[in-house]
Parts: C-alpha cells; sequence; structure tokens
C-alpha cells in the first residue's frame, strides 16, 4: 500500500487501482490528494480536516467516489451550499464500525476531539485502522485496542497538543513506523525540534519516526 502526504492532515492510500483519502482540508491541494480516489473519509469536522467547498463539488462530478465520515461531519456537508447531488454518496461511520471501503478495510475508533479549551465546545472525532496497518487518529490521541498497527500518523502539532502528550501517545501505539500529520502550523525550527524529540523518543520503543513532506510517499 502506497501512503502519500499532501499537505497538514490529507493523507492519500492507494492499493493497485484503488485510492482513498482521509482528511483533506483546507490546508490541501484537494484536487491534487483526491484524484482518482473511490472513498475519503473524515475524521471530524473543523476545516483543515474537511473542505466542504473544494470537496462536495469533487464528489458530485465524479461517479463513483463516496465520503465517509461522523454523523456531525454528514450534517455538514448535507447543509452546504455546494452539495448539489452529492448527497447520494455521504456516510456516516460510528466509533467501532468495521467496513470495507474501496478496496480497504476499515476499524473506526475513538469518537472525541481532543480537548482544546474547556470552554470551546467538544465535537465527534474519528480515527481510522486501514487494513490493520496504518492509523490515523485525526485529532485524538486514543490508542487502538485489539490490534498492533505496523504505521502511526502522528499529529505532531496543535493547539491541543503538547510534547508530552504527543510522545506519550507515540510510545504507547508502539508502531514499527510513524510519519507525521497536522504539522501545518509549524515553521522549519519548529519542524525540527518536533521531529527530533518524536524520533528520539520513539526509537527508545522501537518506533521508527521519519518526516514526510508534502508529496512524499512510501511504501506501507
Amino acid at each position: 500500500m502506497k501512503l502519500t502526504k499532501h499537505g497538514h492532515a490529507c493523507i492519500r492510500l492507494e492499493k493497485g487501482s484503488r485510492v482513498m483519502v482521509i482528511d483533506p482540508g483546507t490546508f490541501t491541494d484537494v484536487p491534487t490528494a483526491m484524484a482518482g480516489a473511490e472513498a475519503v473519509l473524515i475524521t471530524h469536522e473543523h476545516a483543515d480536516h474537511i473542505d466542504p467547498a473544494a470537496v462536495l463539488p469533487i464528489v458530485e462530478r465524479t461517479a463513483g467516489v463516496h465520503v465517509y465520515a461522523p454523523q456531525a461531519v454528514v450534517d455538514q456537508l448535507l447543509g452546504h451550499e455546494a452539495i448539489g447531488a452529492a448527497g447520494e454518496r455521504i456516510h456516516v461511520l460510528a466509533p467501532d464500525d468495521e467496513q470495507h471501503i474501496a478496496g480497504f478495510d476499515v476499524r473506526v475508533v475513538g469518537g472525541q476531539h481532543a480537548l482544546i479549551h474547556p470552554q470551546i465546545p467538544m465535537v465527534a472525532n474519528l480515527g481510522y485502522i486501514i487494513d490493520s496497518s496504518v492509523y490515523h487518529p485525526g485529532d485524538s490521541l486514543i490508542v487502538p485496542h485489539g490490534v498492533a498497527v505496523d504505521t502511526l500518523l502522528v499529529p505532531l502539532h496543535a493547539p491541543w497538543s503538547k510534547l508530552q502528550e504527543t510522545v506519550d501517545f507515540v510510545v504507547a501505539v508502539r508502531a514499527k513506523h510513524a510519519y507525521p500529520v497536522h504539522d501545518g502550523l509549524l515553521n522549519e525550527t519548529g519542524l525540527g525540534m518536533m521531529s527530533g524529540h518524536v524520533t528520539r523518543f520513539g526509537a527508545w520503543y522501537g518506533t521508527e519516526f521519519e518526516y514526510l513532506a508534502v508529496g512524499d510517499s512510501r511504501e506501507v
């Protein structure tokens, strides 16, 4: 399976001719990320993870592409001015769901976004484990149970996170490989610092962390 980083929290997975995209948000070149995709998974409703104005027209004009998301995101999309005829191909996922989507096995974990601030309302957040191998947690640090993933996508930086939590998440999951997501707000200095810490602590517990720039791909 080929994994490609497409800006901030967005990744693209390819397996033969099948393509799945996770979290094409406003920090992402959405048309490039979604080219040829059959399925789009959305972790939660924040704009850096879903850009309805960019995603919905592609869904409407591209036969066979379906969107899967928490109920709150589905409601947001169905009420958007750009919905057009895309509504028939938007589907609800919930925690503990297991589905075969576009040639990929998808297991849904989590349910809640990480706390940003006590006065900021909590929103739903789903993490996705793809083919029992790749884990995209969205904006949460939920450690999945009952499965040992090979590849972890690490939210490297966010208004809701701190270094201790990020490192502890990597250590707890203990994936063989880890790649960064959610790094769109970091400058070069911040990227180097955060990547260095995760690389060092991850290695102590058997996780190899590697930074991916936009457009970089790896076989996972």
